[in-house]
């Protein structure tokens, strides 16, 4: 494998009543939840990575850290950035951020593990 730090991916979502912490149960308030900004960060996080792993590979989340900073209300849309900024063995550790324009929303770490898929899937079936 020759991941090297600086890979990067950024997307873009709308944001929706489904995306709401009153919608998925962690909170009361119809704006943007932290369990959809963590979703959307780990999103851009495979994709900084995707095309750069040898075939049968993929990588897992094994850690995170993440500030929510801001409200986000329904129908705006966000942009969510992940850099690959170190890269030990098989680990990955991820710079993170969410931006509703130009205003952060959101930052934080995520630390994801290259695994090989197939085997991966096997042994999480097996319990």
């Amino acid at each position: 494998m020759a991941l090297n730090s600086g890979s990067r991916a950024e997307i873009e979502h709308q944001v929706t009543e489904q995306d709401t912490a009153a919608a998925l149960g962690s909170g009361t308030v119809a704006v943007l939840a932290t369990p959809r900004v963590l979703a959307w960060l780990e999103e851009a996080t495979v994709r900084a990575v995707a095309e750069e792993l040898e075939p049968g590979m993929t990588t897992v989340g094994i850690r995170v850290e993440l500030e929510h900073l801001a409200a986000t209300p329904v129908g705006e849309t966000v942009r969510a950035e992940a850099k690959l900024h170190e890269v030990d063995g098989r680990t990955l550790r991820f710079e993170v951020s969410l931006r509703d324009g130009e205003a952060l929303a959101a930052r934080g770490r995520v630390e994801r593990a290259i695994v090989h898929a197939e085997r991966f899937l096997a042994k999480a079936q097996r319990g």
